[in-house]
């Protein structure tokens, strides 16, 4: 007997109710609960968090951040530089010394390895190592003039992704999702799709919630496999008693919460939990895509090696637009836009993996409507220099190059934005943006008015400032010139 008291006084409330549920008594038990525990509530299901909603009329419903972690060379993809051609081998490094985060590796002037052709009705140039994009340009907006505040990746990543050069800071998902919410209650708002073989770098720390509530954080899907994991229980039960469970776990943990009500991130937990049960069936279907067309997976690249995986997560995007998530991002493992070395091998392998899937999801978008309520957004945090970076045998057949924080490349496409368009220049060698300059503010500035939200409204005080994606004390922009 007192083996068995012990026993049955340490079961755990999981446990219980995996055991209760097995049967006709189990669900009739849970409903008695359900039913009688907090009868006399008014509010008898978990409070959503709230949204502060659009400040003014949205252009687009969702974005899609085509996130290339590394930082892909301006130069070679698209902002050609005869200069370069003319002067390679030209010694230029004292010119810049103070812009070279690798100094004992600087080199001479270095030329594109590829060729730069014009595309499309606008004429717009783009290298020989993306020629699926290269049909889909009378539907971008290129900036070229883009810059940022640090040439080395921690930082800089924090700042494309964060607003500021160091951690603890929301990642613009989160804002999106804080200032908006979803339009699907059984999917989350930020959605984060990594590369299976690998974290960026910054890991996990790119789409956290900072100082936000919780729930605005990322949720990491996974392209193959179940999209989350231990998303479903470890038992089967029919789904009617699945949900009385649900319903009774979901009121248990609100009288949890009544009775600590000072503690703020428990309402924000209860949240993600009780989106976590909702996504059981929603998550499954949105990444199910044995619902498409073997056409439509060709487009992509999906049956090809190379480009399965990008390919694979490209479409997820799109199916998961197509269900209402604010703020999908796409990352790449570890850093193949960062061509220190062998640039002529390396970007062309980039390109490769992720040219194909991308030009298929904006021609997808377009065919089914939905690019006229969603942003496309694709860049890096940082560009490259004009110099060339030796490795330690000094081959100048494996040159790649440096890190360049005073000029990138990126485009926008989708609802509310120019096509075809070109905005801005870099100087005659690349190396630093001049005319129509865009910071990474000015940026986040405009994919927010896109969304409906001033970006000096969308705050949350804390320590006694109005915190912001923009940042505190800036003056950022947004570039009317590229909106439609």
């Amino acid at each position: 007997m007192k083996d068995h008291y012990s026993s049955q006084k340490n079961i755990t409330r999981r446990h219980f109710f995996q055991q209760v549920s097995t049967g006709i008594q189990g669900a009739a038990l849970t409903w008695l609960l359900s039913q009688d525990l907090y009868a006399d509530s008014k509010t008898p299901t978990h409070k959503e968090a709230p949204t502060l909603g659009p400040h003014h009329k949205p252009r687009i419903k969702s974005v899609i951040h085509l996130f290339m972690n590394g930082g892909p060379s301006q130069m070679d993809l698209f902002d050609p530089k005869p200069f370069l051609d003319k002067h390679h081998g030209k010694e230029h490094f004292d010119k810049i010394a103070g812009e070279v985060e690798f100094p004992e590796r600087a080199g001479a002037l270095m030329k594109s390895p590829f060729k730069f052709a014009q595309h499309g009705e606008s004429g717009m140039w783009v290298s020989d190592v993306m020629p699926h994009l290269a049909k889909q340009v009378d539907e971008i907006t290129m900036i070229r003039s883009m810059f940022t505040t640090n040439l080395t990746h921690e930082p800089a990543l924090y700042k494309i992704q964060s607003g500021s050069e160091f951690t603890g800071h929301p990642a613009l998902g989160a804002w999106v999702s804080y200032g908006l919410g979803s339009e699907n209650k059984n999917l989350p708002a930020y959605v984060v799709l990594d590369d299976p073989l690998g974290l960026p770098v910054n890991g996990i720390e790119n789409w956290q919630s900072g100082f936000l509530p919780a729930q605005h954080q990322g949720t990491r899907f996974r392209a193959t496999g179940s999209p989350v994991l231990n998303l479903k229980p470890g038992y089967d039960q029919p789904e009617a008693v699945s949900k009385l469970e649900r319903d009774l776990i979901s009121r248990l943990d609100q009288i949890h919460q009544q009775k600590r009500s000072h503690y703020r991130q428990l309402e924000s937990r209860l949240s993600t939990y009780a989106l976590a049960a909702r996504m059981q069936i929603s998550a499954s279907d949105a990444l199910d895509l044995s619902q498409e067309t073997e056409e439509t997976q060709k487009k992509y690249g999906i049956d090809q090696k190379v480009t399965e995986s990008y390919g694979r997560r490209c479409l997820i995007a799109r199916r998961l637009v197509e269900r209402g998530v604010r703020f999908v991002q796409l990352f790449i493992n570890s850093q193949i836009w960062d061509t220190h070395s062998a640039i002529a091998t390396n970007l062309k392998t980039a390109c490769q993996r992720t040219d194909q899937p991308v030009a298929a999801l904006l021609q997808d978008l377009k065919q089914r409507g939905l690019l006229d309520d969603t942003l496309v957004m694709w860049g890096g945090e940082m560009g490259r220099l004009p110099i060339a970076q030796l490795t330690a045998d000094k081959d100048e057949r494996k040159s790649g190059r440096d890190h360049n924080k005073n000029a990138l490349c990126t485009w926008m496409a989708g609802g509310g934005v120019k096509k075809g368009m070109v905005l801005g220049e870099t100087d005659e060698l690349g190396f630093a943006a001049v005319e129509n300059r865009v910071s990474v503010p000015d940026w986040h500035a405009t994919m927010l008015h896109l969304l409906g939200l001033n970006h000096e409204e969308l705050f949350i005080p804390r320590n006694g400032l109005n915190e912001r994606l923009t940042g505190v004390g800036n003056s950022p922009r947004v570039v009317k010139e590229i909106l439609a």
